[in-house]
């Protein structure tokens, strides 16, 4: 292999770390972290909820746009036999799926019973959707948590294991 296909292949596997790195890095800043403190800080838990929601919405629209050129990387490095990027893929492929449950339904169906429930006065706690949207959110805190495990997961087996052609 020439000098300038490895340089390329190395600047590949780079951005695919860097990419995924600050990523993974992003979700357990939100979630972890920024979300955490909203909750603590604003005596108003409704408004924390409808902040901590926009926020979650965004970091799942950029969950989904990562997810997919993480993916495009990870066929670019296999075409390039680097074998280390199939288990890899597998996990993207999760990745993707969880993010795009989310951003696609868990978060329009808990931002519509929440609207309800502003319509009606309430907060979506106090609605008649609450044991609904307690469960949603359940589920989508679930898989928050898988998102970014699995996450970190990737990032350390690619950090741990330097590949090469």
């Amino acid at each position: 292999m020439s000098t300038v296909a490895v340089d390329r292949l190395a600047l590949l596997q780079r951005l695919f770390v860097l990419i995924a790195g600050v990523w993974v890095g992003s979700l357990f800043t939100v979630g972890y972290l920024v979300v955490p403190t909203i909750f603590a800080n604003l005596q108003d838990r409704q408004v924390a909820g409808m902040i901590a929601a926009a926020i979650f919405q965004a970091e799942a629209y950029v969950s989904v746009l990562v997810c997919v050129t993480l993916l495009l990387l990870a066929n670019a490095l296999i075409k390039r036999n680097i074998e280390n990027y199939r288990g890899i893929r597998w996990a993207i492929l999760v990745l993707l799926l969880i993010s795009a449950l989310t951003c696609f339904g868990f978060i329009p169906y808990m931002n519509a019973l929440r609207q309800e429930a502003l319509l009606l006065g309430v907060p979506v706690m106090a609605s008649p959707s609450a044991s609904l949207f307690g469960r949603l959110h359940g589920i989508s805190s679930g898989l928050f948590l898988i998102q970014s495990l699995l996450g970190l997961w990737m990032v350390w087996r690619l950090s741990r294991h330097p590949t090469s052609p």
